[in-house]
């Protein structure tokens, strides 16, 4: 009837053809969530263009100038004069203050805390 090696192939052709139905079916889930990725990144671009234009609308010179007319009042807003454009070397330098150092005793920093100092 049947062998032992008749036995054993059946059984081998069994777990292949399991393996091979399993490794099928991870791959098709791997492509699933691969392709909803691909649509979430999709997505994104087309977000990014879009902000993108309306980013590009919003700053335009023409609509800018409008809106600075508009509300010139509300924001004092003025026109710069060539005379007010500077660049870092004609910019005064900022005076350095220094505090005076506070007494303290030996081992009491400037803010209490005592510490292991032995200078005073």
């Amino acid at each position: 009837m049947f062998r032992t090696t008749d036995m054993v192939l059946i059984a081998v052709m069994i777990s292949a053809a399991a393996f091979t139905y399993k490794t099928k079916h991870e791959a098709e889930n791997q492509l699933d969530a691969l392709r909803k990725i691909e649509a979430q990144l999709r997505l994104e671009q087309e977000t990014i263009d879009l902000l993108k234009a309306d980013w590009s609308l919003l700053t335009q010179p023409s609509r800018l100038q409008r809106l600075a007319e508009t509300y010139r009042d509300e924001l004092a807003l003025e026109p710069i004069e060539p005379y007010q454009i500077a660049g870092p070397a004609e910019l005064p330098e900022r005076p350095v203050e220094l505090e005076p150092e506070p007494s303290t005793t030996a081992g009491t920093g400037a803010d209490g805390i005592v510490t292991g100092s032995t200078k005073p």
